[in-house]
């Protein structure tokens, strides 16, 4: 089919700015090829260079009573939380025996004198406490203590010390844990997880894309816009870094959006050019027709989602709000891929999207009142208090297991059991009667008696789940002093105790144990820090603002979908029907990652909860690609609507002409989300399984059934206020 441009004058000039900008795009394709293929290669420069400098990140609340503790700790007493834990195992013997003692010691003593170690002790050292032997003596542990940043600790101290520690050291087998040596360990498995699936996801999505639209070129489109998205974001995220820290978890975001958002975006344009050709229009009105109607809703829609995730920006999380960052990028470089360098490859090269002769295709203009979407819309506005009744109580059922929600923390457990680092916390775990390694650290921030310290000391060690308490007044456990302890270790300007925590205790509630600790009265102001207190705080930190983060991504969307229809109905239908869509995706994440149904078939262990970082990260994007879905179908329904008058006509005119395309995305998405539950990392697994349920349940029942069924009982009352828009003939 030839190019035909028409020569601009004075209609051209009141035409719509974006029916506009396809003219142009089809007057300079060869200059915008030229220059995106231009841009792809720096983008693709820029972005190599963006993965090396993502940071590592930690679970941390500036400000919280923990982070003051912490900064007390080093003031006050110059040490702080041990992070690093070394299993060490005599080949022979136990380890009180005098070889595996001396050994030990010198192995301590090596480690302290280690670059980036600000302390190490052991059991050896510090008196041969019960916290830092196995019950039947076969191990030991060395606390060590790396100050710095989670870059600096995982990226540079740990790859160079654990290496020359863990192995063979005399007598004694060394092992390495504790929660740098987790995390550490769980980017490198998460990334790769990531790179695996994409390289499932993008042969797979081919397929579908093919026998969606029967045509190379038109499959291929929407797998090269996603990559492309992703270059660009990448790219985006290079100029963020001059001001931002963007946690290298960001990169498994834009992986995984990027194909999404590239494919649905591609496939609505490509599906409106088959549409504008099928109504006998030339490419180049064809082309500035896709522009114009699905470029304004792809617009709308990127809008949407760019907006869900800015809300955690709200957030005072590095971690989070990394999510925003990478999300945002990975919608522009969608919209630019969608925008301006589709409409000019269907300008030059058109014909190649088109179904081949004798074949209908997917996408092109069905006859009106025809078809399988029609009749289904149909059938449910004839009965839509029962239609939508039944949808609405399946996805209830669906949804049941979210009110069982409990908010915990992560530990060694999300890495899978063949993770070194894990193998160590489950022998600490089993064989040990505490865990030293995330005591609960309390500083005073004043004078203490020595008095009060150990009156103080023997509350605390009466509290359920706390093995034992250090500090300069001994050792104190089960309310009674057990020891001397180390109290040289303690001494200092003020008071420090030192909680160690039961193993069945952290394993169990730790937040719980936080808040029992902090409940017993001191005789003293103090601060409560530590492993456990910090990951309390971020949880309560977080969970705090949950409503803020709600209230702001319902209204933001809800002020983009009333710009797009004019109706202050559609928006609030929009917003209930998402919110049981996201209520089926926590249903699922509850039932199976919480409970742990299905874990051996996914091969995770469940805790009994749920660190609430990943879901929130989960709430932002199921909710962002879930109006994703509300805008391309809305659109097509408005656009019906405005053409005849009609709500019952313009909802089955627009579901026989969306909702093949919604369908047919929304499962390429789902299946994309699906292919990361082989990861090995729960995390990864929580995020593929939980997108995909939310991407299929709003694809299908959401769509086809409950949309047309509210709309249906809505009647004229859905286009309030503004009502019928009035449309020119083209």
């Amino acid at each position: 089919m030839a190019v035909n441009v028409a020569t601009r004058g004075p209609r051209a000039a009141a035409e719509p700015p974006l029916r506009r900008l396809g003219h142009l795009l089809v007057r300079r394709r060869r200059l915008v090829l030229a220059l995106s293929a231009l841009l792809l290669v720096v983008a693709g420069v820029l972005a190599a260079g963006t993965v090396s400098r993502l940071s590592l990140a930690r679970f941390e609340a500036p400000g919280s009573e923990s982070d003051r503790a912490q900064a007390e700790l080093v003031r006050r007493f110059g040490t702080g939380s041990p992070d690093l834990v070394f299993l060490v195992t005599p080949r022979s013997g136990t380890v009180d025996d005098p070889a595996a003692e001396a050994a030990g010691r010198a192995l301590t003593d090596r480690i302290g004198r280690s670059d980036g170690v600000a302390e190490s002790s052991s059991y050896w050292t510090r008196g041969r406490p019960a916290t830092l032997r196995s019950r039947d003596g076969r191990h030991a542990l060395i606390v060590v203590r790396v100050p710095g940043d989670a870059d600096h600790v995982r990226a540079r101290v740990l790859p160079a010390l654990v290496p020359r520690i863990v192995g063979e050291q005399g007598p004694l087998q060394v092992r390495a844990g504790g929660g740098e040596e987790v995390f550490r360990e769980t980017v490198p498995l998460a990334r790769q997880d990531f790179v695996r699936a994409e390289l499932v996801s993008f042969p797979l999505a081919f397929v579908l894309l093919w026998l969606y639209q029967r045509r190379v070129m038109a499959a291929l489109a929407p797998i090269l816009a996603g990559v492309l998205a992703m270059v660009v974001g990448l790219a985006l995220l290079r100029g963020v870094l001059v001001f931002a820290e963007v946690s290298t978890f960001a990169l498994n975001l834009t992986l995984a959006m990027g194909l999404g958002l590239g494919i649905d975006y591609c496939l609505f344009v490509v599906q409106r050019f088959r549409e504008e050709v099928s109504a006998g229009r030339d490419r180049a009105a064809a082309v500035a027709g896709a522009v114009e109607h699905a470029g304004r809703t792809v617009l709308f829609s990127g809008l949407t989602v760019a907006a869900s995730l800015a809300v955690l920006f709200a957030l005072p999380f590095d971690f989070l709000r990394s999510f925003a960052f990478a999300g945002i990028a990975v919608v522009v470089g969608g919209l630019f891929a969608a925008m301006i360098v589709l409409p000019a490859v269907l300008a030059s090269a058109g014909g190649a999207m088109l179904p081949g002769p004798g074949r209908p295709g997917r996408g092109g203009a069905e006859t009106r009142g025809a078809g399988f979407w029609h009749g289904l819309a149909v059938r449910v506005m004839r009965r839509p208090v029962v239609s939508g009744g039944l949808a609405a109580a399946l996805l209830l059922v669906l949804a049941s297991p979210f009110l069982g929600l409990r908010f915990g923390t992560a530990d060694d457990r999300i890495l899978p059991p063949e993770a070194s680092s894990r193998q160590t916390q489950e022998v600490i775990r089993q064989t040990f009667p505490a865990e030293e390694t995330d005591a609960i650290q309390i500083v005073s921030t004043g004078a203490a008696r020595a008095a009060d310290v150990s009156a103080y000391a023997m509350r605390l060690s009466r509290v359920p789940g706390v093995a034992q308490v250090d500090s300069a007044a001994g050792a104190h456990a089960a309310g009674r002093r057990v020891g001397d302890g180390d109290p040289a270790r303690f001494r200092g300007p003020g008071a420090w105790l030192s909680v160690v925590p039961s193993a069945e205790a952290l394993a169990g509630d730790p937040v719980r144990l936080v808040e029992s600790v902090r409940a017993v009265p001191p005789p003293f102001e103090v601060l409560v820090g530590g492993y456990p207190a910090e990951l309390a705080d971020y949880r309560a930190s977080v969970v705090d603002r949950l409503p803020l983060v709600l209230a702001l991504m319902l209204g933001v969307t809800f002020a983009v979908l009333f710009l797009m229809t004019g109706s202050l109905v559609l928006p609030l239908k929009a917003t209930l029907l998402n919110v049981l869509s996201l209520g089926v995706m926590f249903g699922a994440v509850v039932w199976i990652f919480q409970e742990g149904h299905l874990s051996g078939l996914l091969g995770f262990t469940p805790t009994g909860t749920l660190d609430p970082s990943i879901p929130i990260l989960m709430l932002c994007v199921a909710y962002g690609l879930s109006m994703d879905y509300e805008v391309f179908l809305l659109s097509r329904i408005k656009e019906e609507y405005d053409r005849t008058g009609d709500t019952g006509q313009a909802v089955a005119t627009g579901m026989q002409r969306g909702a093949p395309l919604i369908t047919a995305a929304g499962g390429i998405l789902a299946l994309t989300f699906a292919a990361y539950a082989t990861a090995r990392v729960a995390f990864v697994q929580m995020l593929g399984v939980g997108m995909a349920v939310a991407v299929l349940a709003d694809a299908t029942v959401i769509r086809a059934v409950l949309v047309p069924s509210m709309m249906r009982l809505a009647g004229p009352l859905n286009w309030w206020p503004r009502g019928r828009a009035t449309t020119s003939p083209r």
